[in-house]
């Protein structure tokens, strides 16, 4: 037994001071890297990187010949965003008073663009038709109101500026992310949006009112006063 034991105890310190010869070229290894990393900080420290050389607002200096450090705007150069100071434009008022008309002459091309926008960041919540049914509040969010109701059609087409550009309740505002020009595009169209789903046909020439009495015969006679009828047919009113 006391031979086994010996034997034993002689394995267990060659296997010991095996272990210990491994760890000392890791430690000697590691106390090496933490001073090549630390010197290389220190180094940095004491560098231009953490403490360059910089002028003060307009501090004087001889480096250029007008003794400035504030170097001129380069020609053309111009303010951010441009100056805002149309009213009408910029902010849907005039006079501080919610317009009701528009800042530029709206054509078709700007109707169509007006559409485009109204579709990329409308119609998900107000719908294509602008009636408060679309793809996100038939998903179960609240629906906003929809464009056709009586206090909306007759609201200022400032009114839909404003709420474009700063948001209301659960809508939130589109200023940074549609320029003013589109945003009244935008409410451009929501006014034809409107007027497609509230005319009369009073308001119609007398092409589209022929289109309209051959394609229904539902019109009433009234809403066509005026209207002398297809060309050779006997009209609506005679």
């Amino acid at each position: 037994m006391n031979t086994n034991k010996s034997q034993f105890e002689k394995v267990k310190a060659v296997a010991i001071s095996h272990v210990r010869s491994l760890f000392v070229p890791i430690r000697a290894h590691s106390w090496i890297a933490f001073l090549v990393i630390g010197g290389a900080v220190i180094g940095c420290r004491r560098s231009d990187m953490s403490e360059q050389p910089r002028y003060k607002p307009y501090q004087n200096t001889a480096t250029f010949a007008d003794g400035t450090s504030a170097r001129p705007l380069v020609p053309g150069t111009v303010v951010w965003h441009q100056p805002r100071t149309d009213e009408l434009l910029y902010q849907g008022t005039i006079n501080g008073i919610v317009a009701n008309e528009f800042p530029f002459k709206i054509t078709k091309m700007d109707l169509e663009r007006g559409q485009q926008q109204f579709n990329i960041f409308c119609s998900a919540c107000h719908g294509q038709t602008g009636e408060g049914n679309g793809m996100i509040a038939q998903r179960g969010l609240t629906p906003p109101p929809s464009y056709h109701i009586a206090r909306l059609r007759t609201a200022p087409v400032g009114h839909f500026f404003l709420m474009i550009s700063n948001g209301q309740g659960a809508m939130y505002g589109y200023a940074e992310r549609i320029k003013p020009e589109d945003r009244w595009r935008i409410a451009a169209y929501i006014r034809a949006l409107q007027l497609s789903q509230n005319a009369t046909p009073a308001i119609l020439n007398d092409d589209d009112k022929d289109k309209l009495s051959s394609s229904t015969g539902n019109v009433d006679p009234k809403e066509l006063q005026g209207y002398t009828g297809p060309r050779g047919k006997v009209g609506v009113d005679q």
